[in-house]
């Protein structure tokens, strides 16, 4: 045999090159937890109070008695009106008092002289009913003076404007020498506005969920999926228009019954304390509203969720190492995690990380992923009591 034979020969018998080894994939065990039932609204912030001070009778401004924008108490006087008029008619109206109450003296008198005549026949049965008449006429006089008197001193103090609350004075919208004035219409009494006083601490986010959802959430809370939190237990973070949360989260206070026709959402109302005054009223606010909880679902980690044309999905590993496709529901979020209601069960082995390349029916080599933070994840997580939410509805 030839050198060149026994070489061709020798190649032949060679053996094949081994196989390459499965990929190596990072999975997480799925378990059913509670995780916080949250939703991402948009609300608008309004003052805790807002009180209009306007001119309650008619004159000129004499002066501002308050700097703008400035904070104000109770009773403050913050606007002088010319009270030259209305000093005058009290005078008028005490002198007119005093007149009639010397009238009156004077007919008590004559009164009770009369009944000490009738007995001796001095005078007769008519004149002192007349006399009585007389006196009681001065005594109604009297009164009415004091009344008009009071009605004087009311309108008099009227001429100094006060703040009916504490809060932020707004700007004045007169200046001193215009003629302000007080009207009465079939509305009401109607007078000039002079400013307006705000309390914003604690302020109110006013926002809407829509009906839909909130349907939906009921229907889940008596299928047991979810527990709605008590109406004060409801929390509100409010997100600053720079992105970053508040440091105060608010708590839910209102919940309307009835379904704005307009807009067809429920209209809600949280309570936010302010005490830096960092919440403007006015302001559109982005908030993350904790409604509750979720009850045995999934916590998964977004890059463990793939979606095509027929929805979203989870790539598991069974017990023979090889790749299982699981379509899922995952259609909301809480942290970092997508939320899966349905297609997984307790035990899956969900592939996070390698899933490159990764296909159904493939051989894989799998180990456990770093697991994540718990604590950041479900640091709201906790117990709710759903039958007295403000979003549950009438149970028996």
């Amino acid at each position: 045999m030839s050198i060149g034979a026994a070489a061709l020969f020798g190649c032949a018998k060679s053996d094949p090159p081994p196989a390459p080894p499965p990929p190596q994939v990072g999975v997480l065990e799925a378990q059913p937890q509670d995780v916080p039932l949250t939703r991402k609204l948009v609300g608008r912030l309004s003052a805790y109070y807002s009180a209009n001070v306007t001119a309650r009778v008619s004159g000129v401004l004499l002066k501002r008695l308050y700097t703008e924008g400035s904070e104000v108490k109770t009773g403050q006087v913050m606007f002088e009106i010319d009270p030259a008029w209305y000093q005058t008619v009290l005078n008028n109206d005490l002198a007119t008092l005093a007149q009639d109450q010397a009238t009156y003296t004077n007919d008590r008198v004559n009164a009770e002289r009369y009944h000490r005549l009738l007995p001796i026949g001095s005078v007769s049965q008519q004149a002192v009913d007349d006399a009585d008449a007389v006196e009681r006429s001065a005594a109604a006089k009297v009164e009415a003076d004091k009344a008009a008197v009071d009605g004087a001193r009311v309108n008099l103090s009227y001429t100094k404007v006060s703040s009916p609350i504490a809060g932020i004075a707004g700007q004045q919208q007169v200046t001193a020498g215009a003629v302000v004035g007080n009207s009465t219409t079939d509305a009401g009494s109607i007078g000039t506005l002079l400013t307006t006083v705000e309390q914003i601490d604690p302020v109110y986010v006013n926002f809407t969920i829509s009906a839909a959802d909130l349907i939906a959430l009921r229907k889940a809370q008596q299928a047991g999926n979810v527990a709605l939190a008590k109406q004060d237990k409801t929390t509100v973070q409010v997100l600053l228009p720079d992105g970053t949360p508040y440091d105060q989260p608010g708590t839910l206070d209102f919940s309307d019954v009835a379904v704005n026709a307009t807009t067809g959402a429920v209209n809600l109302r949280a309570r936010v304390p302010n005490p830096q005054h960092q919440l403007l009223p006015g302001m559109y606010v982005s908030l993350n509203v904790d409604l509750g909880q979720r009850n045995d679902v999934y916590a998964i980690p977004q890059q463990a969720i793939a979606r095509d044309t027929a929805g979203p999905y989870a790539m598991v590993v069974d017990q023979d190492g090889k790749v299982l496709r699981k379509d899922v529901d995952a259609n909301d979020s809480y942290a970092q995690d997508w939320i899966v209601t349905k297609g997984l069960s307790p035990g899956d082995r969900v592939i996070v990380s390698g899933m490159q390349g990764v296909h159904e029916g493939l051989l894989v080599s799998a180990t456990p992923a770093a697991a994540p933070n718990e604590g950041t994840r479900l640091s709201q997580a906790g117990a709710a009591h759903p039958s007295s939410s403000p979003l549950a509805g009438n149970r028996s």
